[in-house]
């Protein structure tokens, strides 16, 4: 199926451009945050979907069939050497896997799979992610993992009981809970940003740093995508 135009807001033609993996997953959540923040929207299943993006998103899914498709799709390689270009890629519960060491090893990190435990024990926590401001995010966890281990190039934003589980390394940023399923639309208000300095060549950091905390709140467990 070749790439298609999310739906939404009629974008600028200077609007940044986002691929999302569309290979399996909860992608079309993200691409409806996307367009509706303007931002013009591709899904990517080839490695021809990724000319001339300024950014890209890894969604949640299984990271195991994700990864096959990667494989099978040969985009390992079109998107290491992306992000070692400095594309700025945003991962969300099995994106957060898929950049680990073990997998498309573009983060050097290690995540731990369905860490909080079973879809039954998913939850909703406040979480003070460092660089968005103080008023806490909403963060869904659904399965969620969690960072259990990282080099000194990682920088961790979140934790949750002593667990990390939102960090970057330059413009690549992990997150283990569903950021598209809330209405708190700041971290993918902060990737935009990102992606509109890679659009222009300005490159550089953005405001997220390091210095977070957290704090959990039981809930009614949602539902997955």
């Amino acid at each position: 199926m070749p790439a298609s135009e999310a739906e939404g807001a009629q974008p600028s033609p200077s609007s940044p451009l986002i691929g999302v993996l569309a290979l399996q997953g909860g992608f079309q959540a993200h691409e409806r945050v996307l367009a509706r923040l303007g931002a013009r929207v591709r899904e990517v299943r080839v490695a021809e979907d990724l000319a001339d993006v300024h950014g890209l998103v890894i969604p949640g899914g299984e990271s195991t069939t994700m990864m096959l498709g990667v494989q099978r799709e040969r985009l390992s390689e079109p998107l290491r050497g992306l992000a070692q270009a400095g594309l700025p890629v945003l991962g969300s519960c099995a994106g957060l896997i898929m950049l680990d060491r073990d997998h498309l090893g573009l983060m050097d990190m290690r995540a731990s799979r369905n860490a909080f435990g079973r879809q039954v024990r998913s939850f909703e926590a406040d979480l003070h992610v460092a660089g968005l401001g103080d008023a806490p995010l909403r963060g869904i966890f659904i399965r969620a993992p969690w960072i259990a281990e990282h080099g000194p190039e990682v920088e961790i934003l979140a934790t949750i009981e002593g667990h990390a589980v939102a960090a970057r390394q330059g413009q690549l940023l992990a997150v283990a809970f569903h950021t598209e399923l809330g209405e708190d639309d700041r971290v993918h208000r902060e990737f935009l940003e990102w992606a509109r300095s890679f659009a222009s060549g300005a490159g550089g950091r953005r405001s997220l740093s390091a210095g977070a905390r957290s704090r959990r709140a039981p809930v009614t467990a949602p539902k997955a995508p």
